[in-house]
């Protein structure tokens, strides 16, 4: 019987995958480095958090970005005292872009209050040695747009602030989102064209989240390919959102795509945030934690990849 068109996509992934593991053997030596991203933990310590990683051997960390104000947030000196007595590292740190702080507002005050958060979150990432910050183009939870100009405006706001990324040591990672949720850079071509249009070094790096690809890329393997080099970390859900290995995620293509485009080098990151279904995750990151759910979302979510990363590597 003849393949589909994205088995054959996801055929050809496998074969370059082989064809690489068989000229470069050393090539995979190191394994993927798991993370996860922690705002969807609620308000919980980050002691609970940084506890439940570490008994799922997770040894990253993607920060929830709640530096909301001058008074808000992880203060540096604590959170990595906390980190480092559970044996975790800080990868990035998820910024946040509501309505409230939108780089392509047609609200002066909202663009000031999108690029002061930033600041906020470049201070604090420097002093934790955050690799990235996630940068959402426009707000995510508004997928009506303003005007025509969104993407013009944006991309000039960012542009303000992006001398202190390459200032702090910290990469811009944008992030496409689904179209259902916000109203700019959808998919990788689109976060590539917004990067070319900021034209600094200071923003040139991707932050791709398989949930949102799914909706709106052709292939998730073809998509991380495209990626390539500007990738710096990877969001993981299944295809219904939940924990990995509870949906019908082609998971062996991503880890596949993953290694050909060398995402097992360091300052990488392959990060669960499964949300769960439905239209707004949001709330979520102010509410209260269920722990006993939490431990088995994490549990689930770092066995399956880990066994699906053997299973991989083992062809």
């Amino acid at each position: 019987m003849k393949k589909q068109d994205y088995e054959l996509k996801s055929d050809r992934i496998r074969s370059a995958f082989l064809d690489l593991k068989r000229k470069t053997p050393g090539a995979f030596a190191k394994k993927l480095a798991l993370s996860w991203s922690n705002w969807g933990f609620g308000m919980e310590t980050l002691e609970e958090s940084a506890e439940r990683l570490r008994k799922n051997g997770i040894t990253f960390i993607e920060l929830h970005g709640n530096h909301y104000g001058a008074d808000l947030g992880y203060r540096p000196k604590e959170t990595l005292k906390v980190l480092a007595d559970h044996g975790i590292t800080v990868g990035g740190i998820c910024g946040m872009f509501s309505a409230e702080n939108d780089l392509s507002s047609n609200s002066g005050r909202t663009r000031q209050a999108a690029l002061d958060y930033i600041r906020r979150e470049l201070d604090f990432g420097s002093a934790v040695k955050a690799r990235y910050l996630l940068v959402c183009p426009a707000t995510v939870g508004r997928p009506v747009p303003y005007d025509a100009v969104e993407f013009e405006r944006s991309v000039e706001t960012l542009k303000l602030v992006a001398d202190l990324f390459v200032q702090h040591k910290v990469k811009a990672a944008i992030e496409p989102i689904r179209s259902a949720e916000t109203t700019i850079v959808h998919t990788v071509a689109e976060a590539k064209r917004y990067i070319a249009a900021v034209g600094h070094p200071g923003v040139a790096h991707i932050n791709g989240d398989v949930y949102h690809m799914q909706v709106e890329e052709s292939h998730i393997g073809e998509a991380i390919l495209e990626a390539g080099e500007m990738l710096v970390n990877l969001h993981m859900a299944d295809s219904n959102r939940c924990a990995l290995g509870l949906g019908s995620m082609d998971l062996d293509t991503i880890i596949r795509a993953l290694y050909v485009i060398g995402f097992n080098s360091d300052g990488h990151y392959v990060t669960p945030e499964p949300l769960g279904p439905g239209g707004d995750p949001y709330p979520a990151m102010h509410g209260r934690p269920q722990p006993a759910q939490l431990d088995a979302l994490v549990g689930q979510s770092a066995r399956y990849f880990r066994e699906r990363e053997e299973a991989v590597l083992s062809e």
